[in-house]
C-alpha cells in the first residue's frame, strides 16, 4: 500500500508524468502485486558468508546487492532456470511470487524457500501510452482508462494475496522448507541495499529524484505506519 499511497497521494504520478514525457509517452499505474520471495537455494542460507561464492539467477538492483555480498550472479530466462537448477549450473534463483514459481516447478530442484522478498516488495504494472494518442483522447475517455486501471490495482493486488497461502500449505506438505532469513542477512541486505541505490542515483539523475520522493515519502509516513501497522512476526 505504500507505493500506491506514494503513486496517487505523494507526488508519483506527477514526477513519473514528468520524467516520461520527454519520452513522448503517458504512464498509467494499471497493476499491482505483492512481494516475490526471497529465492529459491538448492542448500540452506544460514549466514551472509553462505552468499560467498553462490551461483544465484538474480536480476535487476538485487543482483548488485548480491554481488556485493560475494554472489556470482547471472541472468537467465524464466524457462532456463528449472533445467539450470537441476544441473548445479546455478544454486539458486529468485523470480516470483509463489504462484508463479510453482508453477516452473523449483520446489522440485531447490527445497529451501526464503523470504520476504527484499529485492521487490512490490512489483509494479503501468500502461504507457504514446503522448499524441493520450492528448487525443476525450476526458471522459482518458477518466475511463484512469478508472479502470485503478480497479486493476485493486484487484490485482488482492487477487495475487489471496493465491499465495495455498501454495505455501502445499509446500510444507511436501518438504519445502519456508523460512524468513535471518536477521544478520537482512541487515547486510539493507546496508548493501542502500549502497547501490546511492551509486545508481550517482549516474542516473531520473534515478535520483524517484528514489528521493519515495524516500521523503516513506519517511512521513512511517508516523503512520508505525503506529497503525506494527511489525509482527
Amino acid at each position: 500500500w505504500a507505493y500506491t499511497a506514494w503513486w496517487y497521494e505523494g507526488g508519483g504520478r506527477e514526477l513519473a508524468e514528468e520524467i516520461y514525457a520527454p519520452l513522448g509517452v503517458h504512464p498509467v499505474l494499471c497493476g499491482l502485486i505483492g512481494p516475490e520471495t526471497a529465492g529459491w537455494f538448492r542448500e540452506p542460507v544460514r549466514s551472509v558468508e553462505d552468499f560467498s561464492g553462490l551461483k544465484i539467477r538474480f536480476a535487476g538492483l538485487g543482483g548488485k546487492v548480491m554481488q556485493r555480498l560475494g554472489a556470482s550472479v547471472t541472468i537467465l530466462p524464466g524457462g532456463e532456470i528449472f533445467q539450470a537448477l537441476e544441473r548445479g549450473a546455478i544454486d539458486a534463483t529468485e523470480f516470483s511470487l509463489p504462484v508463479v514459481d510453482a508453477q516452473l516447478g523449483f520446489d522440485r530442484v531447490a527445497p529451501f524457500n526464503y523470504f520476504p522478498g527484499w529485492h521487490q516488495p512490490f512489483t509494479a504494472f503501468h500502461l504507457v501510452v504514446g503522448m499524441e494518442a493520450w492528448d487525443g483522447l476525450a476526458s471522459p475517455n482518458r477518466a475511463s482508462i484512469e478508472t479502470a486501471c485503478t480497479a486493476g490495482v485493486t484487484r490485482n493486488l488482492a487477487r495475487a494475496e489471496a493465491l499465495q497461502a495455498p501454495i505455501l500449505r502445499g509446500y510444507a506438505e511436501t518438504g519445502v522448507t519456508t523460512e524468513i532469513l535471518s536477521d544478520e542477512i537482512l541487515a547486510a541486505l539493507a546496508r548493501e541495499s542502500k549502497a547501490v541505490l546511492a551509486e545508481e542515483a550517482e549516474k542516473d539523475p531520473d534515478f535520483a529524484r524517484v528514489l528521493a520522493s519515495q524516500q521523503s515519502f516513506q519517511r512521513e509516513y512511517a508516523r503512520w505506519k508505525n503506529i497503525a501497522y506494527p511489525r509482527t512476526r
